[in-house]
């Protein structure tokens, strides 16, 4: 489009061009900012699943891993002055904070944790945004018996992080013993959250160390890229260390209820045990892979239960896998290395998105794995957590720069993290016992391609391009860039252009095709001065122009 044209397009009332002192985008421009939030693109696509590369050349480069922390959380988290999360609003942050028999803060103990010092990177952007240390609290339900995990959390190197940033730890307010596992007892102190499970499977209520789970509260999931036995340990896992003793432990008591006190047992499901088993049946039949090993599968499935009672019930503003550098083997230091040991890999990436099954959908396929083959993801779908495991049915984004790129799934880099996770034995001769759960899935028909709440089906290259675009450019105003977000429903030859006021097109941003999906572009305009700016976006059979305000 000329510049006649451009003029002749903006007259035709196609946009206002004149603005006065009343003109609300002037009004919030200049108004202060007391809210925070996620980026919007994330924000607006939870159906999505987005990585971030990170640059971090060794294990123990602590400075490289802070500054990987810091540029992450300066991408994704945003100041805004319309109504979000009020700066001064409570931050739970779970970590994956597991004891390590005292060697967390070890080179060979640094792969079971979330790396502390990316932790220490984010905490640090988030308070010079403007939320308060004394607002973001860092908590592990394992850390609340001193009976249960003695003096490990003290040689921790979050200590250090929480006493550098000024962020809570260890601080609880009546004190650390919640649980005495020697009387059998709890106490009811001010630091549990007690929260109602009425669709639970195991659950009715579970306990929850404050502030998860607390009304009020912004959860942020930051898992480790790391193997269990339950196939890779990553954000719906790590949400189980939310809560309070005897409720943490998913994974091991296959009788939940033995040897608790009734104050206890109230808080499981009364048939708890026969639903289990007759889940577990109906899923044998239907196939769910690796679930006919009679103890173990069984086991598999009451853990899977409990994850996604637990997931139905917990409100996570974010989810990340933290993968710098990946762990395979049994999550702590057993593994298929030498001498038996686990094995650290430098995997750097962010795995992340606002749902926590999807994004460890996508974590286990990094991994190397399969997730068809994995029954909690099949749980997951039948109980309507998510809505697809099949990972070429999640809209994958690369994060670069704070613009999402939307890419194919087979292009992404792949690695070897081995599990232990459910040995198959096949003609009397069992897997290794650490292996990559990988073996084809039929996900379904070849012919169409399931997606995040609809199946798409393949269209003919001639056929209009449908287009659903944003109505304006976020953020609006804006201060040296701004994104504009539009969605294709077949391929297309895309051009956006932007105009400056006097109608002289000064940019071109996309000039050609696109597959269809959701796609983001984003406008640097720090050379620019202040006024008013105008985006130009065609496609065939479709053309739209947006004003947009640049105001320092």
């Amino acid at each position: 489009m000329n510049r006649k044209e451009f003029i002749k397009a903006v007259s035709m009332g196609m946009i206002a061009t004149l603005f006065d002192a009343n003109d609300i985008f002037l009004r919030r421009a200049m108004s202060a900012t007391s809210y925070f939030g996620l980026h919007p693109f994330i924000e607006s696509h939870p159906e999505a699943v987005f990585i971030k590369r990170t640059n971090v050349l060794a294990k123990m480069d602590s400075p490289a891993k802070k500054q990987e922390g810091f540029n992450f959380a300066d991408e994704i988290l945003t100041l805004r002055d319309t109504p979000g999360m009020p700066l001064n609003q409570p931050i739970a942050i779970k970590p994956n904070l597991t004891c390590a028999s005292g060697r967390s803060n070890t080179e060979e103990g640094m792969g079971i944790v979330t790396d502390p010092y990316f932790v220490e990177g984010m905490l640090e952007k988030m308070i010079n945004l403007g939320l308060s240390a004394d607002n973001i609290y860092m908590r592990e339900g394992n850390w609340l018996g001193d009976s249960y995990c003695p003096n490990d959390a003290l040689t921790s190197p979050y200590i250090g992080v929480a006493e550098r940033t000024g962020t809570h730890l260890i601080d609880f307010p009546t004190g650390r013993k919640i649980f005495d596992l020697s009387l059998n007892t709890m106490n009811e102190g001010s630091e549990i959250i007690w929260k109602d499970c009425p669709n639970g499977v195991v659950f009715k209520r579970v306990g929850y160390v404050a502030p998860f789970n607390q009304p009020g509260t912004w959860l942020l999931d930051i898992a480790k890229f790391k193997c269990h036995s339950m196939g890779m340990t990553l954000c719906v896992k790590n949400i189980q260390g939310m809560c309070v003793h005897p409720y943490i432990h998913f994974c091991e008591a296959i009788s939940t209820t033995k040897n608790y006190p009734q104050n206890v047992v109230d808080n499981f499901q009364p048939d708890f045990d026969k639903r289990t088993q007759e889940l577990y049946s109906k899923h044998l039949s239907e196939g769910i892979p690796r679930w006919e090993r009679p103890n173990d599968g069984y086991w598999m499935e009451v853990w899977a239960q409990k994850a996604c009672d637990n997931a139905e019930i917990s409100d996570v503003g974010l989810s990340i896998i933290e993968g710098i550098y990946g762990r395979n083997g049994n999550a702590f230091f057993n593994g298929p290395g030498p001498d038996g040991t686990a094995q650290d890999f430098m995997t750097n990436v962010i795995i992340f998105g606002k749902n926590p099954f999807l994004v460890d959908i996508i974590g286990h396929w990094l991994g190397g794995h399969e997730p068809g083959n994995f029954g909690l993801f099949h749980i997951a779908k039948e109980r309507g957590l998510v809505r697809t495991f099949n990972p070429s049915a999640i809209p994958i984004y690369i994060w670069e720069n704070g613009t999402p790129k939307l890419t194919p799934l087979n292009s992404l880099e792949r690695f070897s993290l081995e599990t232990p996770y459910l040995r198959r034995n096949y003609g009397g001769q069992n897997e290794p016992q650490y292996h990559l759960v990988n073996e084809p899935y039929n996900y379904g028909p070849a012919n169409a391609v399931e997606s995040y709440g609809k199946t798409r089906t393949n269209t003919s290259k001639d056929e209009k391009p449908s287009v659903n675009i944003i109505g304006q450019n976020f953020p609006n105003p804006f201060n040296g860039s701004t994104n504009i977000e539009y969605t294709l429903l077949n391929d297309a030859y895309v051009t956006v252009e932007i105009y400056n006021s006097s109608g002289d097109r000064i940019d071109v941003l996309v000039s050609g095709w696109q597959k269809r999906g959701t796609h983001l572009v984003s406008w640097n305009a720090s050379m620019r001065p202040s006024g008013i700016y105008f985006y130009l976006f065609k496609t065939s059979g479709f053309e739209k122009i947006g004003k947009m305000v640049l105001s320092r």
